[in-house]
């Protein structure tokens, strides 16, 4: 139950960084918008879930590449 609702709020972020993303042309809020709707669906352990989703969550405020 709590790794479905992990999952549930990392894909809601995960949805709204991709738009970022796309209607701004940045890939980093866009990779990590896709990683953040995908990845929870692959690991099963709450705390690792935990940490791979806050890496995801600020990897767009501290990588800035652009195009």
């Amino acid at each position: 139950m709590t790794t479905f609702i992990i999952g549930a709020v990392a894909g809601i972020f995960g949805a709204a960084y991709f738009i970022y993303g796309k209607k701004a042309q940045r890939p980093v809020p866009l990779l990590a918008g896709a990683l953040l709707c995908v990845l929870p669906y692959f690991i099963g352990d709450v705390t690792v879930l935990l940490l791979v989703c806050a890496a995801l969550l600020a990897a767009p405020f501290v990588i800035h590449i652009e195009l």
